[in-house]
């Protein structure tokens, strides 16, 4: 592939040779699908949306250019999603023939941080045209001298975790030009699927598959006691029970939630107090997330004269140790521990909490349904995700780039993740970037009137942490 500039950095040469074998299957995943058939936008959305704070405008011919480059290192910022016509296989990847960079992005001129975030909202608000690559982005120069890039991406296309690494791995270690770059390889997806023959080939499929599973699973059967085959089930079944089960009563100082109105807040924090917090209260990056979130919530709800104790808080649990992030997880919620004043004790409070999750046999029972429910009408699979009662909050931590970073000539200063708002009042997402947390968080603006104060309470919650870690 590649004709290299001399000047190119080994370091950006091999994020850049990452980013070109980047998500390059040519299916949608069982989980991917059951989201993209399921999405009620923006209710039961799967968008996130990125907020990157750039210390100058870049020239905008240079940014096009740029993101130009981009799409074709990446090909599947150039594909689009085609459906089969009935659901008897899973969605496929083409590329669009029509595609147009011009459509996906635009630049706009604000007043100021306000503006930035409440244009950020309006994107993230507005759904995807889903006959074309689920990506949109924005440049707003203007605010405060600097510039910030808005980026809308769909959940089929990246989730979270997968649009960082997707960003970082895109952006240059130097801030001058880099004249040649790598570019992807030429091999293309096919533009054409005819959603018919994509529906008859899944039939084939499952026909061909269903004689060698009646096989397997009968064998299955007669060499496992019929009393072992029984009380498997019931643990399990016992195990879905406890987490479709409320960990803690909703708050109602969080409530009516409509989940139409958007609103993003932004707040930052050293990075090194916030991990000495984590070690001392014997917990990770995760645990003091979600307590710093629990600590501003308190707050919230003292200067509304609650008494509300506890809040239910949608966390990650990894499924590959109990005591680290992992590269496998899944979502459950804890009841959170609101009314812990001392920070260090509320996240070794939010660790016990989130180890208990990990006897649970049932944390990947979506993963487990969703190809199943992937052959039913999509009302089914938008009722299977709506099953458990949604937490108050959801609270993620993300990895983000370790050291300074450019785009096209602009340096970010700060990567803020604003992820959707799945029946919660809340999602806070706590991205790392360099030596500093960023964290972006999204509010149903119908469940919280008073958006200045709850931001006042978060900033609060911030300095008591940092204070805490120093």
């Amino acid at each position: 592939m590649a004709l290299v500039s001399p000047a190119t950095s080994s370091e950006d040469l091999e994020r850049w040779g990452s980013a070109a074998s980047w998500s390059s299957g040519a299916e949608l995943t069982p989980m991917q699908t059951l989201l993209w058939r399921a999405e009620r936008h923006p209710v039961q959305s799967s968008t996130t949306t990125v907020v990157i704070d750039l210390d100058r405008a870049p020239d905008w011919q240079r940014f096009v250019a740029a993101t130009e480059w981009g799409t074709r290192l990446v090909r599947r910022l150039r594909q689009r999603v085609v459906d089969p016509v009935v659901p008897t296989a899973s969605p496929t990847w083409a590329d669009d023939p029509t595609f147009d960079l011009a459509y996906h992005l635009r630049r706009e001129r604000v007043g100021g941080r306000d503006e930035v975030l409440a244009e950020a909202a309006q994107v993230a608000l507005r759904p995807f045209d889903r006959s074309r690559p689920l990506w949109e982005g924005v440049l707003l120069e203007g605010a405060d001298g600097g510039a910030a890039y808005v980026l809308k991406i769909h959940h089929a296309l990246a989730d979270p975790l997968g649009t960082v690494q997707l960003l970082s791995m895109l952006q240059s270690g130097r801030r001058a030009h880099t004249p040649r770059k790598p570019l992807g390889d030429e091999d293309a997806a096919p533009a054409e699927v005819d959603p018919v023959d994509l529906a008859v080939a899944g039939l084939r499929g499952d026909a061909a598959a269903l004689a060698g599973s009646a096989r397997s699973a009968a064998r299955s059967l007669l060499s496992t006691r019929p009393s072992t085959v029984v009380a498997s089930g019931l643990r399990y079944g016992a195990s879905v029970r406890r987490l479709l089960t409320q960990a803690a009563p909703p708050s109602p100082e969080l409530a009516p939630r409509t989940g139409r109105s958007w609103a993003f807040l932004t707040l930052d924090a050293p990075l090194d107090p916030l991990r000495s917090a984590a070690r001392r209260g014997g917990g990770t990056l995760d645990d003091v997330a979600v307590a710093l979130v629990l600590g501003g919530l308190r707050r919230h709800h003292e200067r509304r004269g609650s008494d509300v104790t506890e809040v239910p808080v949608g966390v990650r649990v990894s499924l590959s140790r109990a005591d680290d992030l992992g590269n496998r997880f899944a979502g459950a919620v804890i009841s959170g521990p609101m009314a812990i004043e001392d920070p260090v004790d509320r996240v070794a409070a939010v660790r016990g909490e989130v180890l208990s999750l990990h006897t649970e046999r049932a944390l990947e029972v979506l993963d487990a349904a969703a190809p199943l429910l992937n052959r039913m009408p999509s009302f089914v699979g938008a009722s299977a995700l709506q099953a458990a009662a949604p937490p108050d909050a959801f609270v993620l931590t993300l990895p983000g780039p370790p050291k300074r970073r450019f785009m096209a000539g602009a340096q970010v200063q700060g990567m803020y993740v604003l992820g959707p708002l799945p029946g919660s009042a809340l999602t806070a997402v706590l991205t790392t970037v360099g030596d500093t947390a960023c964290i972006g968080v999204n509010v149903d603006a119908s469940a919280v009137g008073d958006l200045a104060a709850l931001r006042s309470c978060l900033d609060e919650a911030v300095d008591e942490m940092v204070a805490a870690g120093r």
